[in-house]
């Protein structure tokens, strides 16, 4: 994200051919529906998308011209994720924490290795440590809190009529309040979605090779 010091993507300008983030017309071929890399972008609001992600990522990943197939979706998507992301009760490093774990349960190495590389790239985390994440799961953090809110995430993620009172108490205890909560189970919603969409579609991946080996070995 480019800061503006409101807690808005700011949009920084038409992108072109020359500017760094501006990409040549190409459809690749590989992913099921067309990965279009437009020659520039003018909606300000996938401009400013565009600015964030590359901030967080290095670059526009190919999922990101998958969701322009339906661009009108795309902006409602992205934005809704950005309110999950920013105006509930969990940090980013939290989220992503979140983001890893869910899609290594659901099979999905290529959002796997996006939300590691946010946790890494974006939020400057230890490689070991996010590593670490991927093998263990929960076990690897050593707050309570963080562990509470994985297990929760990956209960909701699996057998969401099995949450009980109890689950939900720990979460409370720990600091999250009712809209933290509701947050949270939206959080995992919003990556199983994006989990199934990469799936289904075969998005071409794009990612360092050591996240997917590392999460998927056997792939």
């Amino acid at each position: 994200m480019i800061e503006d010091g409101s807690g808005d993507w700011k949009y920084v300008g038409t992108f072109r051919l020359t500017d760094k983030y501006l990409f040549d017309e190409v459809i690749h071929k590989m992913a099921r529906v067309k990965i279009v890399k437009p020659e520039k972008v003018d909606d300000p609001v996938v401009g400013a998308i565009f600015d964030w992600v590359t901030q967080m990522e290095g670059s526009v990943p190919n999922h990101f011209f998958v969701e322009l197939n339906f661009p009108e979706y795309f902006t409602a998507k992205l934005g809704s994720t950005k309110v999950l992301w920013e105006a509930g009760e969990l940090d980013m490093s939290e989220i992503q924490h979140i983001g890893i774990l869910v899609s290594k349960a659901n099979g999905c190495p290529y959002c796997t290795a996006a939300f590691c590389t946010i946790l890494n790239h974006g939020l400057d985390t230890e490689q070991d440590y996010v590593a670490e994440v991927i093998k263990s799961g929960p076990e690897a953090v050593t707050s309570s809190r963080l562990r509470t809110i994985l297990e929760y995430a990956l209960k909701v993620n699996s057998d969401p009529a099995g949450i009980s009172d109890d689950d939900v108490d720990k979460l409370r205890t720990e600091g999250l309040t009712d809209k933290g909560i509701v947050q949270l189970t939206h959080i995992v919603s919003d990556f199983a979605s994006y989990n199934r969409l990469n799936l289904a579609l075969d998005t071409d991946y794009d990612y360092r090779d050591f996240w997917k080996n590392l999460a998927f070995p056997s792939t």
